[in-house]
């Protein structure tokens, strides 16, 4: 998963390396937090020091199978100098409220997604974060991967000509089958829009640019959802959110997109996401895993072409052990301590929350809504040399 960068041994100047990894504490210990602990092994500048959550049993479950400490408390794993950053992957209301916390103690924060439950909310996250000096990360991190950086690669090269539009289609994550308590997915802070649309938004920034205006219709569903998981800690959820939505998405580069985010739709034959250039289409695999075949068809070939991966992929695309395994946006921000291009960034994720805010606005409002932040295209792992560019 990691490129050279990212496994490098620290050098003269480097805050964290192999020889000196940056020491991580995870808040919140559900269902997630195991493809983290998993995943951050695998880069030699992160050490998982331990866990807390309000709820104990889960942070002593957690330390138990992985081997790190059970903080007795949140607050006293910020008050450890052991830990250098916080991985807050607690439920979307909580994001704002223990990054704040966990800023103002000190620590660098990767946020799960979305990175809070409201714009409004960010703005203190952001003060906090340039008061201490601090660096805020968040989810999504599968851009950085094989697949969003060969397409990257493949735009930037010019292979489909200018990009005039695309599409992006978000299907039903089907959580009432497998989590024990998706409540969180169908209350505000939930959702399509934010639970998966923020790995199709950051992809279509990724790849396009940031996004100028949106125009948008959404509905709730069905009003209550049956949780079928084996080992459910609930029957059924009252929906209070919109589980259905379409928007048109005008970016700022003049491509004009159309998405779909949706937990009603659960089979179809639709695309993950297109994008639409003057000389050919690109597609792209689910974004919501890191790797996968990136095909171009271009309007004089007969069929699809699979491009070749500019990263090694870090495992088969159907293998949903490896794929939904998480850390590299946590490695990316300690990377960035020490002076490197910072890509799964706050800026980058404010962004996308302000765009899928923007949906539920447009619907409710029947105006078209203007995005009032900008976001430069965070930079690719692998930079296309100039005289690749066409």
């Amino acid at each position: 998963m990691a490129d050279g960068k990212a496994r490098r041994s620290r050098v003269p100047g480097a805050r964290f390396g192999a020889d000196r990894p940056a020491g991580i504490g995870i808040v919140g210990c559900g269902n997630i937090s195991r493809r983290y602990v998993q995943g951050m092994r695998r880069f030699p500048q992160l050490r998982v020091v331990g866990c807390a959550d309000v709820v104990a049993e889960l942070a002593s479950r957690l330390a138990a199978e992985s081997g790190i400490e059970a903080y007795s408390s949140i607050d006293a794993l910020l008050a450890d100098p052991a830990v250098d950053v916080v991985v807050n992957i607690t439920p979307p209301f909580a994001h704002a409220s223990v990054s704040i916390a966990a800023l103002e103690a000190g620590k660098h924060v990767y946020v799960e997604k979305p990175i809070a439950s409201t714009l409004a909310e960010t703005g203190a996250m952001f003060e906090a974060a340039a008061r201490g000096g601090l660096l805020l990360g968040s989810a999504p991190d599968t851009f950085l991967g094989s697949a969003g950086q060969t397409a990257r690669a493949a735009v930037d090269a010019g292979a489909i000509g200018e990009p005039i539009g695309a599409t992006a289609f978000v299907r039903h994550s089907k959580a009432e089958l497998w989590h024990p308590d998706p409540t969180f997915l169908f209350r505000p802070g939930g959702g399509p829009a934010l639970d998966l649309g923020p790995y199709y938004v950051t992809e279509l920034v990724n790849l396009l640019g940031p996004v100028q205006s949106v125009a948008g219709f959404s509905r709730i569903g069905a009003p209550i959802r049956t949780v079928t998981a084996p080992n459910r800690r609930v029957d059924t959820i009252e929906v209070t959110t919109p589980t259905h939505a379409v928007a048109v998405l005008r970016m700022a580069s003049g491509a004009i997109v159309s998405t779909m985010l949706s937990f009603d739709v659960w089979d179809s034959h639709l695309p993950f996401i297109e994008v639409y250039g003057e000389h050919g289409t690109m597609s792209l695999p689910d974004p919501n895993g890191f790797d996968g075949d990136v095909c171009v068809h271009t309007h004089d070939a007969e069929s699809w072409t699979v491009l070749d991966p500019v990263l090694p992929p870090s495992g088969a695309s159907d293998d949903t052990s490896v794929q939904m395994l998480r850390g590299l946006g946590v490695a990316d921000l300690v990377d960035a301590i020490d002076g490197e291009p910072h890509r799964a960034s706050a800026a980058l994720a404010r962004h996308v929350l302000e765009v899928l805010e923007a949906v539920d606005t447009s619907s409710r409002t029947g105006a078209v809504v203007r995005v009032a932040s900008t976001v430069d295209r965070p930079a690719p792992r692998i930079p296309i040399p100039e005289e690749a560019r066409s």
